[in-house]
């Protein structure tokens, strides 16, 4: 009984070390959460100033963690937030991955890249349909998610108005279980 008590308290200490360390330690992107149905939210999210390249195999969150770390004109840091977005479409199949400026560095002048890989541009802000899911993110289940949403979206009298996005919020050490990972897509009201 002794060995059960000491194993909960074990996990429950890594837990909340977890919790305090990584995620929670990141400012997340705001939005307000409009309406939810079980696994899906509508979310407003205002327009974030974010820090984008190109997701190929060369390095593309190597890239932008090299320019919010100081790889910028200015040598200025950066802090970390949450979540990564990253976004694939036919004309872009490799995709784009973005970090979020953080807020307290977007009211100010947010200072350039060294790497013309990196650029600083908006994500328009806007209402989307989430989808919020947990474990080990792959394509498939990409893909699948997508598919229940946009039929979420489809019968519920909404209308796609952007491409399928994908946030993640954890760093890729966290175990599956705790991994907070999500599928946007820009919608509005059908007419």
């Amino acid at each position: 009984m002794g060995f059960i008590i000491v194993s909960v308290g074990v996990i429950a200490l890594g837990y909340g070390i977890w919790k305090t360390t990584f995620r929670n330690a990141y400012e997340s992107a705001e939005y307000s959460v409009v309406a939810k149905d079980n696994d899906i939210e509508i979310r407003n999210y205002p327009d974030l100033k974010v820090v984008s390249t190109h997701s190929s195999d060369d390095g593309g969150f190597g890239r932008l963690f090299r320019y919010i770390s100081g790889s910028n004109e200015g040598n200025q840091t950066i802090a970390m937030t949450t979540p990564v977005f990253m976004l694939k479409t036919p004309v872009d199949p490799q995709g784009s991955m973005s970090f979020v400026i953080p807020t307290e560095a977007s009211n100010q002048a947010v200072p350039q890249p060294l790497n013309s890989q990196v650029e600083i541009g908006n994500r328009p802000g806007g209402l989307y349909a989430v989808i919020r899911y947990s474990g080990r993110d792959s394509e498939k289940v990409r893909f699948n998610k997508a598919a229940v949403l946009k039929s979420w979206i489809e019968n519920n009298d909404f209308s796609e108005t952007g491409v399928t996005e994908f946030a993640g919020y954890d760093p890729p050490w966290t175990p599956g279980l705790f991994r907070r990972n999500e599928i946007l897509i820009r919608i509005e009201h059908q007419q």
